[in-house]
């Protein structure tokens, strides 16, 4: 390279367009050293908080800031940064930890890490980077020239991935915070939540945290991506990601400890007791036994009571099998008994049961059985005028399936979708169901029609009580249908009056996780059915009791 201070045509060309055409003539007089040139090339000023941040990185503490700084929607200044492996791993990690233990609040008393629940939503994550990496990828090359960077006050993003997956895991990190604190508000206490102001600032606040998370994931995206037909598809395709997430995928971090609950929902008293009662043996399975079996269930089918022509019959279906507490047996057996008492359906039951002692008189409550003891019952019923009982009674899971145990013999668990299949298919119309379990309040939606009435011993997101080993019924099943349903005939009436009983016994006994809050569905269809039913069954003559007379039924013609 020539030195500034020769005289040269070629150099003096140069001149007026690069000093002005006042200096051009005085050329001779200017001096600019080569090495101030590359000094001040050199000192030029970088975009305000990014600089050096390529060159020598940002800290773990740096990382966090820019993360939550982005969720104010503001750019992150992290410039070509990118997180090193140890410091991807650590940021990781305590987003994450920081989720898993806000989760905990929403589990009141016992509760037990699933480690399924918290490893599953992890598919939509990988999704979710092949994603980012096919949107964010031309933009990321184009903003790493010297040019773009230097031509933006704040430089866009280009750290690639690893960058682009710390600053989403840490953006939506205080609203989902706050979303969980007030997800356990709901939990802690019901009452604050109850009034219908209160339930509509409930929701409005959790549909405004909802959209922060995902608009904060959008924005940080958007600065990595640098196009907007790929944001827009980037953001419906993450939305659908995490739809799908929360639709298929329910399961939580944490869970109650069902074992711990069912323990101590016995009552402080029974638990005092040293003299406990024993659990049941297991089943002894033979040939014998399955033969056995097979004859015991034709014989119940065949002695199946038919319909009487004018009126309006009520069937039952007591479905229980859990072997291994005997609550279950004791609470299928009084339900059984009260149907036919109470609800002149005598010889119209049939009691599905898992018992060791109970396998030569009981049929097997089996999902086989369940499907075929509906059918059997339609096959004797008037479909379309008289009334089912269904009542089960079991633990309850998160995903609202109904356990089952009966070893031996291996039993599936029953799901609301198997039994409404097994009701539409075999078309009785009029039906009462009840579901005495943990989270079964998730059978409401699956089970819900016109013509039918479900009750619920809790809500979907909470345990019932009453179901250890300790316990004679549940304390659903006992205060519906062994104490509110022996005074009244119309179960809307049995079930408002059991649940504040149920609440306050729930109270006493010190059930940890906050009230089960049973659950009713009426429908408009099945309203003046049980009426007309309960009117009937008002004005038949009862026998008295202490001479084993049963309930004699006063004809009434069926409305058309």
């Amino acid at each position: 390279m020539k030195d500034l201070n020769a005289s040269s045509s070629t150099w003096a060309d140069t001149l007026p367009s690069q000093w002005g055409p006042e200096l051009a003539e005085t050329q001779s007089e200017v001096e600019v050293p080569l090495n101030r040139l590359k000094q001040d090339t050199a000192q030029q000023p970088s975009a305000p908080g990014a600089a050096n941040a390529a060159a020598e990185g940002l800290s773990i503490w740096g990382w966090m800031r820019e993360g939550l700084r982005a969720a104010l929607f503001l750019p992150p200044r992290t410039a070509a940064a990118a997180p090193t492996p140890w410091q991807l791993l650590v940021l990781s990690l305590v987003s994450a930890g920081l989720l898993v233990a806000a989760s905990r609040l929403e589990v009141v008393g016992p509760a037990q890490f699933n480690l399924r629940g918290w490893l599953t939503p992890m598919w939509s994550g990988l999704v979710l980077l092949w994603l980012a990496w096919w949107a964010m990828a031309p933009a990321q090359r184009a903003a790493a020239s010297p040019a773009a960077v230097a031509s933006a006050s704040v430089p866009a993003p280009t750290g690639g991935l690893a960058a682009w997956y710390v600053l989403t895991a840490w953006a939506p990190l205080a609203p989902l915070l706050v979303l969980y604190v007030l997800m356990a508000s709901a939990v802690h206490r019901p009452g604050l939540w109850g009034g219908s102001v209160a339930a509509i600032v409930f929701w409005v606040a959790y549909g405004v945290l909802t959209l922060w998370v995902l608009a904060s994931l959008v924005v940080v995206s958007a600065r990595f991506i640098r196009s907007r037909w790929r944001t827009a598809a980037f953001s419906v395709a993450m939305a659908a990601v995490i739809g799908v997430g929360m639709w298929q995928f329910q399961d939580q971090p944490w869970e109650p400890d069902a074992q711990a609950m069912a323990d101590a929902s016995g009552g402080a008293a029974a638990a005092a007791d040293e003299a406990q009662e024993p659990e049941p043996v297991p089943l002894a399975l033979t040939q014998a036994m399955f033969e056995d079996q097979q004859a015991l269930w034709q014989q119940q089918v065949d002695a199946l009571a038919p319909e009487r022509p004018g009126v309006v019959d009520v069937y039952g279906l007591v479905f229980a099998p859990y072997a291994d507490e005997n609550v279950f047996r004791r609470e299928s057996t009084m339900v059984s008994s009260l149907l036919q008492e109470r609800f002149d359906a005598q010889g119209r039951v049939l009691h599905l049961l898992n018992h060791a002692d109970t396998a030569d008189t009981h049929a097997w409550a089996t999902p086989e059985n369940l499907q075929r003891a509906v059918a059997a019952l339609a096959a004797r019923m008037d479909r379309e005028h008289d009334v089912l009982v269904v009542y089960l009674t079991s633990h309850g899971a998160r995903d609202h399936a109904l356990a089952a145990s009966h070893w031996p013999l291996q039993v599936a668990p029953a799901t609301p979708e198997m039994l409404r299949a097994a009701l539409d298919e075999a078309g009785i119309r009029n039906r009462v169901i009840a579901v005495s379990a943990c989270y079964s309040g998730g059978w409401v939606e699956p089970l819900a029609t016109d013509s039918t009435l479900i009750m619920t011993a809790a809500d979907a997101t909470h345990t019932s009580y009453g179901c250890g080993r300790l316990s004679d019924l549940t304390f659903f099943g006992r205060a519906v249908f062994h104490e509110q349903l022996r005074q009244t005939h119309s179960f809307t009436e049995a079930f408002a009056k059991a649940v504040p009983l149920i609440q306050q016994r729930e109270v006493e006994a010190g059930k940890a996780d906050g009230f089960s809050n049973p659950q009713i569905r009426v429908g408009k269809h099945i309203t003046p059915v049980l009426q007309a039913l309960e009117q009937r069954l008002q004005a038949a003559t009862v026998e008295p009791e202490a001479s084993g007379g049963h309930m004699a039924s006063a004809p009434a013609v069926r409305a058309q």
